[in-house]
């Protein structure tokens, strides 16, 4: 396979030839890497304003097929790929074929051209939006938004993401080296006293010399303690350092994490699971703080000790100290050959994990569902599967070190073998004495002491390194939804426009296509149509919680994508089909629209939404705690709450999505009365199935079919008889009468 840059440098050549060759101007190009005999071979398609082309760096003879002879277009998958077929001159054709890993990319190129092949879209006018679906060198599926492979990422991306947070507590982290040297230091001059020790006093030839000098053994004494006191409070300071400095830098890393997943678009979020965003959030910087905190002080305690010794033993005896280190490479290796074996492992009991962490919410979140079609034992045997899964990959683990360790015990032991035969013979040839070997064995020791760990150390870095790319990959996530860098506050109006607008959730199939209308100030917008139609995808649109593939909406004259999406939201109410209160009281539910609203202003807003009389017979009123996701309260309440959340808010733009679905007859017409007061002044879309509620709406929208099928008022749509909207109400109507019927 050719690299990326030269096969980029390749296709820029190409479009150059294509445009000089054809007269064409090529609008974009992407790669494909499978020839049309199932080869794998590194080609492109072009897509221009009067054909499309396809070529390989090797093949300069490009083919084209001008968009005059094309009248329609597929895509179809195959075991391992998909193919771009094309109706050619009233032939179908195999135009192209890539991996199943590009399916998107196809599939969105088949739709652009469908849509030029009907003359709905001009070429010169195509967006595409190439994603990088696969890691070129694992060749593993990427994560929409993605771009950097979380496995064969160079890991000091990673760390260095994680300095720039460190950066600030510079100063701090310059101390705590000092005093790392500081007890490094300290450590190698207790055996140099040692060794003089046995030497001077407890192995002296002269045993009444050394009665006579029983003040010097004091000092001796009283020195070493000294130095253990002052490597005691050097440690202690060291270590209060570093939790100060890990500790500032995980609440900062846990802001960043949150403040980014706030920022992702609806669908970006929907990637991912919430047991894998709780596990991002709070398991992974809380292994990142251990890993700070404790564990890499550790690691440069032990490494400063290895590089001193080491230092030492070659300054006294370079052939002493080369066969005390003779075995630390083969310790090394041996660690090196199971840390790259569980490299992948450790990854995999992160995804496992977070599976559980899944099962785990998904249940507490759907504890009435299960409680009602009595599926505990389902569950549990669930969530005892995914923690098996858990178990049996961190089983593997650390079945590999407990092989490995005793061998690793045990070659290490040889350097201690070889200490003894070689002090013991230079202690019998006189060239050694009993304090030397005294302060070697401590030397040797302290060298030891970190090959030993470093059983654990690859460990602690694998899975700190896990942790942090794990997060660094939810915040280098592209979002799909962002503000552009000179993005508007715009003091809103409320002058909606829907201009042409396409939209899908995947590049297989639009969910909308070329839907226009507009809404004035003050006016109300009632949209209805089947199920699947498009209704709440519309408004999502309004709200920007996607952004349109193509056309554009428009709020005061002003595209939606150049307003800044705070200013935006902050001028919007909301109430959703699916009610949503957080845990806690109804005034603090109520408030959450406007933490700065008075007490007064909160009842108002009650009393419109038709919420205060029933809130008041609750037993603690305002202050009545309604549980999580708001359990405690009816299907009515909760709406009505919502409702009032809404108009506290007091937003220029007012959207309902079935907001009155869940209400009797009696409390839906003084919610009417309430929303026809909370209109004037303000621009309302409203999704309703009841089109009785829709009656005061100034037009209503009616979708079918992907596409607008008609729009007027309540009585001009009711009176065109075999539209969609009579039908409808006719079908209300008869459905009606049978309940009375009842």
């Amino acid at each position: 396979m050719e690299s990326k840059q030269n096969f980029e440098s390749a296709v820029s050549s190409l479009i150059s030839e294509i445009e000089d060759g054809c007269g064409d101007r090529i609008v974009f190009s992407f790669p494909i890497n499978l020839d049309r005999d199932g080869s794998v071979r590194e080609r492109a398609v072009f897509f221009g304003e009067k054909a499309i082309y396809t070529a390989s760096r090797t093949e300069r003879n490009w083919k084209s097929y001008e968009f005059s002879r094309i009248s329609d277009a597929a895509y179809r998958f195959f075991s391992g790929g998909a193919v771009c077929e094309i109706l050619y001159d009233g032939e179908w054709m195999e135009f192209c074929r890539a991996f199943s890993s590009e399916k998107e990319n196809l599939s969105q190129f088949v739709r652009i051209l469908k849509e030029v092949s009907d003359g709905v879209l001009q070429p010169k006018d195509a967006v595409f939006r190439y994603r990088v679906t696969q890691c070129p060198k694992c060749r593993r599926i990427l994560r929409r938004g993605v771009t950097r492979c979380p496995a064969c990422s160079d890991k000091s991306h990673s760390i260095r993401h994680l300095y720039e947070l460190v950066r600030p507590q510079t100063g701090w982290i310059l101390l705590s080296m000092l005093l790392f040297f500081a007890t490094s230091a300290l450590n190698l001059v207790l055996p140099v006293i040692q060794g003089n020790f046995v030497d001077k006093y407890l192995n002296s030839a002269d045993p009444a010399a050394v009665l006579q000098s029983f003040s010097g053994v004091v000092w001796v004494v009283v020195s070493m303690a000294l130095i253990r006191i002052l490597l005691t409070g050097c440690t202690v300071l060291r270590n209060l350092i570093l939790s100060f400095v890990s500790n500032k830098t995980v609440v900062g890393l846990r802001h960043r994490l949150y403040q980014k997943i706030q920022t992702l678009s609806v669908a970006g979020i929907s990637r991912h699971t919430a047991g894998d965003l709780i596990n991002r959030v709070s398991g992974d910087t809380a292994l990142i703080s251990q890993f700070l905190t404790s564990q890499f002080p550790s690691i440069l305690e032990q490494a400063f000790l290895f590089l001193g010794v080491g230092v030492l033993l070659f300054a006294y005896s370079p052939f002493f100290a080369f066969l005390i280190l003779l075995p630390t490479p083969f310790v090394a290796l041996m660690f090196r050959f199971i840390w790259r074996r569980n490299h992948r492992l450790y990854s995999r009991q992160w995804v496992e994990n977070s599976n559980a962490n899944t099962v785990l919410h998904d249940v507490f979140q759907g504890v009435r569902v299960v409680k009602v079609f009595g599926t505990e034992k389902n569950e549990i045997e669930k969530y005892s599967e995914a923690i098996k899964k858990q178990r049996d990959i961190s089983y593997r683990n650390e079945k590999a070190w407990a092989k490995v360790m005793p061998y690793a015990e045990y070659v290490i032991q040889i350097g201690h073998y070889i200490l003894l035969y070689y002090a013991g013979t230079a202690i019998l040839g006189g060239s050694m004495t009993i304090g030397q070997l005294t302060m070697f064995s401590s030397f040797v020791n302290l060298l030891y002491g970190p090959l030993r760990s470093m059983a654990s150390y690859p460990r602690m870095i694998q899975q700190a390194m896990t942790a942090v790319t794990k997060v660094f990959d939810v915040i280098d996530e592209e979002p799909d939804v962002a503000d552009k860098k000179d993005a508007l506050d715009l003091k809103i109006r409320g002058q909606i426009d829907v201009e042409k607008v396409w939209f899908g959730y995947d590049e297989n199939d639009n969910v909308i296509e070329n839907v226009s209308v507009s809404v004035s100030p003050g006016e109300m917008l009632g949209i209805v149509g089947k199920s699947g139609v498009g209704k709440s995808t519309l408004i999502n649109l309004v709200m920007r919680l996607y952004d349109v593939d193509r056309g554009r909406i428009c709020i005061d004259g002003v595209d939606i994508r150049d307003i800044s999406q705070h200013s935006l939201h902050s001028q919007i109410g909301v109430v959703l089909q699916e009610t949503f209160l957080f845990s806690g009281t109804i005034y603090e539910n109520l408030a959450y629209a406007k933490p700065d609203a008075t007490y007064d202003e909160v009842i108002r807003a009650a009393r419109l939404a038709n919420a205060h009389s029933f809130i008041m017979k609750l037993p603690d009123g305002y202050d009545t705690f309604v549980g999580e996701k708001g359990y405690t309260l009816s299907g009515g309440e909760r709406q009505r709450v919502a409702i009032a959340r809404a108009v506290l808010h007091d937003p220029k733009i007012l959207i309902l999505d079935e907001a009155t679905s869940a209400l009797d007859t009696e409390t839906e017409k003084q919610i009417q009365d309430a929303l026809q007061r909370l209109c004037k002044n303000r621009t309302t879309i409203a999704i309703a199935h009841r089109l009785s509620t829709l009656r005061n709406a100034t037009k209503i929208l009616v979708l079918d079919r992907k596409t607008v099928a008609e729009v007027g008022t309540h009585e001009e749509l009711v009176e065109k008889e075999g539209g969609i909207y009579h039908g409808l109400v006719l079908a209300q109507r008869e459905m009606a009468t049978i309940r009375k019927k009842q």
